[in-house]
Formats: structure tokens, sequence, C-alpha cells
């Protein structure tokens, strides 16, 4: 093993290292020495991106863009921070970081038995994923990234996107400065290296999972999402997955929600691509029982060892379970009432809605170039959100989606409004047509 001044391997690295390794890095660290399945990975260190900053002159040049930003004003703070990203992608490093970055390269791809490894590229602020705030999504990851010169660019690319609007907005919101949040780097084993035919044979599947239920704060439940293909289009909500309840003492399955899986990502020569999910995977369970099971007992695992409820990104491929990633569940509610027991048949079973009470004009965003017009107190209406969408989130009272997972108010979502019990979908289409409508949500 070589000796690095400016890069981490994950058997170094613990939870308490977030200032030298970010959130994300500190936490695959402590995943490994604690044996949960994680890809091996290096991570840049925080000191790499402050002596990119500096020595390049781009820290001064930041921070004037920066002064001169309304993060209130959603047109200004798209312009200046896209400037900030371009200036970023322009600039070198220097040959001593560029040198143990090849060195370390050159290390993975041997763990690995082969030349040039496959990786996937990961950012990590260093105030990421901490108990009191939620960085997850904000940063950009670059998949299937091959060969030092790419591995380089994409680095780059990594340090570029903490200055999205959104990321930007974020800090901004919640009192980081943001020349003081360093980005790390995590260069990780691609999963999903895998043939067309296999992904099309459903040896691939990802999700996200709670170790307490994420809409109702039950301590006692993990819920499980998950569908086939590269896990991105589960984060970013471009489709709505399985859901599986399990209970977290007797690890029994309480619930199983299984959705039309019309579309998944896979890796093709080099590249990301969509593809249509085999007539035979669509209404297929993602996930088989005992494979429920046995993510369930990794996830119990993960979070006996933080001793608190846990958001997990994992990968399930050719027969065995990946951890890519553990974070803190930063917001849940405690029951305060007891529950009621109704002896009677339900009219109505599903998943719920997030509760709360809104009310506002409703705006219908398509497209991120309109997320402008919404103002403070209205009601943001979309296919899916996006996370460059959070500076306008945060104005809105409440957000409606047509797709997404459980924390999302997806299309088939049943709510009683006074038009009756009407699907989400039905509700958009009224919205569409300018009428107003009142839904109750508990």
């Amino acid at each position: 093993m070589k000796s690095y001044k400016y890069i981490k391997f994950l058997k170094d690295l613990k939870k308490s290292d977030v200032n030298i390794a970010g959130g994300k890095g500190a936490n695959l660290g402590e995943l490994w020495n604690a044996k949960i399945p994680v890809p091996n990975a290096f991570v840049l260190v925080a000191d790499v991106y402050k002596e990119f900053i500096e020595k390049t002159g781009l820290k001064d040049l930041i921070s004037k863009i920066l002064e001169n930003t309304n993060v209130n004003d959603a047109y200004q703070l798209e312009e200046n921070t896209r400037k900030i990203r371009e200036l970023i992608l322009k600039f070198d490093f220097p040959k001593e970081i560029k040198s143990e970055i090849k060195k370390a390269y050159e290390e993975l791809s041997k763990f690995y038995n082969t030349k040039e490894l496959t990786v996937i590229v990961r950012s990590s602020a260093t105030a990421e994923d901490v108990e009191s705030a939620s960085f997850a999504g904000q940063q950009e990851t670059i998949l299937n990234v091959k060969g030092f010169e790419n591995l380089l660019n994409a680095i780059k690319r990594c340090y570029a996107s903490l200055f999205t609007a959104r990321a930007t907005f974020y800090r901004a919101q919640k009192g980081f400065d943001h020349l003081k949040v360093y980005m790390c780097v995590i260069v990780q084993k691609q999963l999903g290296t895998i043939s067309e035919e296999d992904y099309f044979k459903g040896k691939y599947v990802s999700g996200i999972a709670f170790t307490i239920h994420p809409v109702t704060s039950e301590k006692n439940k993990i819920v499980i999402e998950a569908s086939f293909g590269q896990g991105e289009a589960i984060v970013s909500g471009a489709v709505t997955p399985d859901t599986y309840v399990v209970d977290k003492k007797s690890l029994k399955i309480l619930e199983k929600h299984i959705s039309e899986k019309k579309k998944m990502k896979i890796l093709k020569d080099e590249k990301v691509i969509e593809v249509e999910v085999p007539n035979e995977l669509k209404n297929r369970q993602a996930l088989k029982d005992e494979e429920i099971i046995e993510l369930a007992k990794i996830l119990k695992r993960i979070e006996e060892h933080y001793k608190f409820p846990q958001d997990v990104e994992w990968v399930y491929e050719n027969g065995n379970f990946y951890i890519v990633q553990s974070r803190p569940v930063t917001a849940f509610f405690e029951k305060k009432a007891e529950e009621i027991t109704i002896k009677k048949e339900p009219i109505l079973v599903g998943l719920p809605a997030s509760p709360g009470i809104a009310s506002g004009k409703v705006k219908i965003v398509l497209d991120l170039k309109e997320i402008g017009k919404i103002e403070e107190g209205d009601i943001l209406v979309t296919t899916m959100t996006n996370p460059d969408m959070v500076p306008a989130m945060k104005k809105a009272k409440a957000v409606i989606t047509d797709e997404g997972g459980m924390t999302c108010l997806g299309a088939e979502t049943k709510l009683i409004t006074n038009y009756g019990i009407l699907k989400a979908k039905e509700i958009y289409e009224l919205l569409k047509g300018g009428k107003d409508i009142y839904l109750i949500s508990y």
C-alpha cells in the first residue's frame, strides 16, 4: 500500500473524518470497517479542493460572483452559479495532486485485478449529511468513468457541482459559508458493468431504504424502495419503484406495493442510457421475499452501528447486496397520539401522502426555466421534482407531483377533495383547466 498526502482509502476512514473525507466519504469508510458490503474506493481529501481553488485564484473569483448574487432571485442565482461552474472546469490540477490521483487509481484498479477500472466518481462535501442538515443529491455523481484523463475531468465536475443553484441556495438557508464548505471526491468501483442481457434478466436491482418509516416515522419499520437498473432513476424520481415495508424486529414483510416499472437505466458502451423494461419484468416484484429479508438484515446492522435512523442507497448485483451510501434521516416527527383501532373494513387503503395543510395559488412548472415564476406561498405542481427546483420549493407551501416514490405524491394517490375522491393525476388535469380544488390530507 502506497503512502499518500492527498488520498485516503476506505480502510483508513471512519465516521468522524467528515472534515477530511466529507460526510459521504467518512460514512463509506465507517461502513467498510464495520464489515458492511461496500465497493472499495479512495477519497480525495478536502485539502485537494482547498489547494485547487486557492492556488489557481479561483477562490477570489468565486467570492466576487457570490457577493453579487441574490440567492432569492432564481434567475440570477442560476446564471451566476453557472458562471462559477464553467470557471472551475477551465483550470488544471497542480502536478503533485495529479501524480497522487494517478497512483491511487492504479492501486484501486489492481485491487480488482484490472488495468483501468471503471469507477463512479462521487461528490462528498465536508458539511454533508450531518444530523442538522442533509445535502443529499445536491452535488454531482459521474457514472462509468474509465481512464486517468476522464477521471480528472470527472473530479472537476464534482467540484463544480458544489455551486449549483440548489446547493448554493441550501447553504445560504442553513447559514453555511460557501467558501468554508470543501468538496471531497470519492472514486469507487462502478457497479453495474454487466451485460445488457443480464440487466434484462433482472440481475441488477437498486434502490433506497429507510430504517424508519419516512412518512409515519414508525421506528419499528424498515421501508425499502426497489426497481430494476441503475439507482439514479429512483433517486431522481424518474420511476415509481416497488415499496416493501418490513417489521424491524421480526423481519416479517408487512406490506408490498408492486409498481409497473416501465423504464430503467443501464450502463452500455460506457454510457448510461434509458431503456424499456422487458414485458416479463414490468410488473414483477423487483426483489424476491427472501432478498427483501436479506437486505433488511443488513439495514438493521447499519442502524445498530450508527444508533440512529438511516437513509440508505443499495444495489443488488448478480446475487449480492452492496451498500453505496448511508446517511442519517434528518426529518421525521414523533407520534404523540395513541393509534386508534378501527374494527370496520376500511373504505380506502394505500400509501399516505405527506401530512400537512396548505393553500395557495397553483403554478404548473414543466421546465426548469419556469421555476422563477414560483412566488412565496404558491402551490408547485410538476411532473417530478428535480433537485434544482429546491429554491422554488422553499417558497412553495406545497408540492404536487405526477411521479415518484413513497415520499412523493404519486399519480395514483387517492385524495379526498371538494369534488369527491380523486386520483392525483385527475386533480392535475382539473388544475390545468383552472378549477379551484381543496384537498384533505391526514
